[in-house]
């Protein structure tokens, strides 16, 4: 089996969330990953999200939204979501490509900053480079491969877990030298690195370890 990990943007404004584009650009909601997607026997989506920052903003923009049909929001910081909703065209068509390809996705799904997935597909090569061509054709979506290869499910890809800022920052701290021992750089250093605030780096780096360390114990 291979696996296909892409970066998949709109093209033409679509999103693959009715809301996507309104999360994204809401500054108190942060969307980190999608644990569960699926197309529904009525065309509905049925999604599985994980999220962080103010659950009170998402209920709102969620409950203001014609499109969704129900929603329900769990748990403290970050928190879970379970929503219910008429996908976009070029969504649908994506989920309807991947059973008639026979592709497994891999999640989660990870949620760039700027509204963009990184998304893992699991399945025979050429089924893999036939699902890649259709969505070009058939969807308004671009795609950007980032990596691929033997899928070895016993061996994790930490790299897979993580999204491009995360990285980016993680990479950062190492370079400087927060993750020395004895540590040799403070979170001020890594922000000047890679120029954002340092809360902001503490709370990516506190995400990057508690993803690798559960994946270390799993």
């Amino acid at each position: 089996m291979r696996y296909l990990t892409v970066l998949a943007r709109p093209t033409e404004g679509d999103t693959f969330h009715p809301l996507g584009e309104r999360l994204s650009e809401e500054p108190s909601v942060t969307r980190e990953a999608i644990h569960h997607v699926e197309l529904l026997a009525d065309g509905t989506v049925l999604l599985f999200g994980e999220a962080s920052g103010s659950q009170e903003r998402y209920r709102e923009i969620m409950s203001e939204a014609p499109s969704v049909q129900e929603y329900l929001v769990s748990g403290d910081d970050p928190w879970m979501a379970v929503s219910q909703f008429e996908p976009s065209p070029s969504t649908r068509r994506m989920l309807e490509l991947t059973t008639e390809f026979d592709i497994v996705i891999e999640t989660p799904i990870h949620v760039q900053d700027d509204g963009t997935l990184r998304v893992t597909h699991l399945g025979r090569e050429s089924k893999l480079q036939s699902l890649f061509r259709a969505i070009g054709e058939d969807a308004p979506v671009g795609l950007e491969v980032v990596d691929t290869g033997t899928y070895e499910p016993d061996h994790a890809s930490f790299a897979r877990l993580l999204t491009d800022r995360q990285r980016e920052v993680l990479e950062a701290a190492v370079d400087v030298g927060y993750y020395d021992a004895p540590r040799a750089a403070t979170l001020e250093d890594v922000a000047d690195a890679v120029d954002i605030a340092p809360t902001t780096v503490g709370e990516h780096l506190q995400k990057v370890e508690s993803r690798v360390f559960n994946e270390l114990v799993r």
